[in-house]
């Protein structure tokens, strides 16, 4: 669509707008509809141009109300959209139109009018003065600035020479073309001409031969894959009945999982193994000697001039104290000692505060032990009660267990009965499909030869094509150019330049910032030579004061010394209660664990000692029994005829005696 009937469309949405009445989406959709012809770019124009001049309906107010009371009095009023939408353009989207587009979007209507607008709204005084007041009560200083009069201020040379070329228009002047150089021509050399290259000519496609017809026998399946399914259900629910009866039936004793002690057991004895393996451990390196001494701290130039500020401000503050003092100040002593003294009672408390609370502590400690204890007894008491209810709970469940087995397998038979039924209609489905696929095979073969006559056809087509546009790409062009070096562009502006020209300022411009660099040189030499000398007499303050310091440190750790020596004594009487209150209950619960002891009988006693004889006895057996196989293995060996897996059996035997063995000799 061109640039009138894209302008025409704006300007008759907002006509035809009503705030009141509609909203802005659906007053477009509306629009949008009523006129079918729009293409997609032209609805995206429309659409972005109508949103704009709705939301910023302000700012075009300020130029278009200052317009109609100045310069546009003998103006109509039914130009008011016309004059919004030039106003937006100019405003927001000048940048991306351009000002090829925007000299269309003028020039397709009247001239007198676009020529009084523009020369108004495009007065740099005027935007600069009056309308930039105007919009700064609207919006901020800084958008007003960034958003709306830096980029038309822009792009106000070109739109006043379009404002000039409308005024020459109406006063019928004629624009003098500008004269440009004539180009130098060139004249070609009289080479002999290239002959241009052959076209290959493509390759015929091949015609397809007729496929073979599909055997029946792909849609039918062989009778083996059905009995052997058949069997896999009939062992696989044979070895469920199995596994059932194996479940209800097997013995406690045949648990294969180790105990815990024993799998503690076999980590130790891996982790005492793995530790001889260590052969290429790299040795560490042996800790350095403390150094004692005081090493000196390298500080950097920050540190050394905020410890010096430091020191400084320490001592302008005793030269004022001092200062002070001999102008007739009184001392802090009397309210340092009287500090000092109600500190240490502060201190006193809070130590016989938290020896009470230790002690009751240990107090609420022995109170939980006695209350464990009973608590102990009373759930011996209900686990014995809840043995008895799991027995019972066990017998019900196995009799439910059983009635839900006979109930699996009867919908087990039913299951197997489905399937059967299911696999007759699959094997109908199937042959429907079958006729199906031979119908449409046939009618894909016809398609086929028909779009095999189609591509020949156009591969002819395109092989004449590509035949005439090699012919023409094989003819030569000419695309020389010469260059003058001393000669300008010709274009008319104050900075134009030739190349030879703008060398010669550049070298001069370098010659210039050579000299700037040399003089900011010297100025930082001398800079850091005056911060080298503050740095030294800022060390010298801060080794002097750090002295002073240590020897104080010093004294006040002798002193710390001394207090920390002398412990301190509790005389408080809620401390000693507590402590005749605490050792009542320890001599209680020592009773009360006395009394919970159990004293073995000699029946008891004897029996324990019968059965440590017995394992002792069984261990024994057992590894002379391991030393015989191992011999027979060493026998068969020699000989030659010992096989892999007796090898491997006596060797874990010998290897399991060896970790049993190991732990014990340590």
């Amino acid at each position: 669509m061109n640039h009138a009937s894209l302008l025409s469309h704006c300007v008759a949405i907002l006509d035809s707008y009503d705030p009141n009445g509609y909203g802005v989406e659906q007053h477009l959709t509306t629009y949008i509809n009523q006129h079918e012809e729009l293409e997609d770019t032209d609805e995206t124009f429309i659409t972005e141009v109508f949103s704009g001049c709705v939301r910023h309906i302000k700012i075009m107010k300020v130029v278009i109300d200052g317009f109609y009371v100045k310069d546009g009095k003998s103006c109509l009023r039914a130009d008011i959209n016309l004059y919004t939408v030039l106003c937006y353009l100019s405003l927001y989207r000048l940048d991306e139109l351009g000002m090829v587009n925007f000299r269309k979007f003028v020039k397709c209507q009247d001239v007198n009018k676009m020529h009084r607008f523009l020369a108004f709204f495009l007065d740099e005084k005027n935007l600069k003065s009056w309308i930039k007041d105007e919009w700064c009560k609207i919006y901020e200083h800084s958008y007003v600035q960034v958003q709306l009069i830096s980029p038309i201020l822009r792009w106000l040379p070109e739109l006043e020479e379009l404002v000039k070329q409308l005024g020459e228009r109406i006063a019928n002047k004629v624009q003098q073309k500008k004269r440009t150089k004539t180009p130098t021509e060139v004249k070609a050399f009289n080479i002999t001409q290239v002959r241009p290259r052959s076209v290959p000519v493509p390759e015929k496609i091949p015609t397809v031969q007729k496929p073979n017809p599909v055997p029946k026998t792909t849609f039918t399946k062989p009778k083996e894959a059905k009995l052997i399914k058949e069997a896999r259900e009939r062992n696989r629910r044979r070895a469920e009945e199995q596994l059932l009866e194996a479940t209800k039936d097997q013995f406690f004793c045949a648990n294969t999982e180790k105990s815990d002690k024993t799998l503690i057991r076999l980590e130790e004895i891996r982790i005492m193994e793995d530790s001889k393996l260590q052969f290429d451990k790299s040795k560490a390196r042996p800790l350095p000697q403390s150094v004692t001494e005081n090493v000196p701290i390298k500080l950097n130039a920050a540190a050394i001039l905020r410890e010096g500020a430091l020191y400084q401000r320490r001592e302008d503050k005793e030269l004022k104290k001092l200062e002070m003092l001999e102008s007739g100040a009184k001392d802090g002593s009397e309210f340092l000692e009287w500090q000092q003294s109600m500190r240490q009672k502060d201190m006193d408390a809070n130590l016989a505060d938290i020896e009470r609370r230790r002690l009751e502590g240990k107090l609420s400690h022995e109170e939980a032990i006695l209350a464990r204890q009973n608590l102990i007894q009373e759930n011996r008491q209900k686990v014995l009660e809840m043995k008895e209810e799991a027995e019972q709970m066990m017998q019900e469940f196995v009799a439910k267990r059983l009635e839900e087995e006979e109930v699996l397998k009867k919908m087990v038979e039913d299951t197997i009965a489905g399937h059967q039924n299911a696999k007759e209609a699959k094997v109908r489905m199937q042959e429907t499909k079958r006729k199906i696929a031979a119908e449409v095979s046939e009618e894909s073969q016809e398609l086929l030869q028909e779009a095999m006559q189609r591509a020949e056809a156009e591969m002819k087509r395109k092989m004449e094509l590509i035949q005439q546009i090699r012919a023409l790409e094989s003819v030569p062009k000419d695309r020389t150019k010469m260059v003058d070096w001393t000669a300008t562009s010709g274009q008319g502006l104050l900075s134009e330049m030739s190349i030879a020209e703008l060398r010669e300022r550049l070298s001069l411009l370098k010659v210039e910032e050579q000299e700037a660099r040399e003089n900011k040189r010297d100025e930082i030499l001398e800079n850091k030579e005056a911060k080298d000398r503050l740095l030294m007499e800022k060390l010298e303050q801060i080794s002097k004061h750090r002295a002073a310091e240590g020897q104080a440190a010093a004294l006040r750790m002798e002193e710390k010394k001394k207090t920390k020596s002398q412990k301190p004594v509790i005389k408080d009487p809620k401390v000693l209660a507590l402590e005749e209150k605490l050792e009542q209950r320890r001599q209680e619960r020592l009773k009360t664990t006395s009394a919970s002891k159990m004293t073995q009988s000699r029946h008891s006693a004897g029996r324990t000692r019968s059965m440590v004889k017995e394992k002792k006895r069984l261990e024994e057996s057992r590894w002379k029994e391991l030393e015989q196989r191992r011999e027979r293995q060493a026998a068969l060996q020699s000989q030659g005829i010992a096989t892999n897996v007796a090898g491997q059996k006596l060797t874990s035997f010998g290897r399991a005696r060896q970790r049993s063995a190991g732990p014990i000799a340590s």
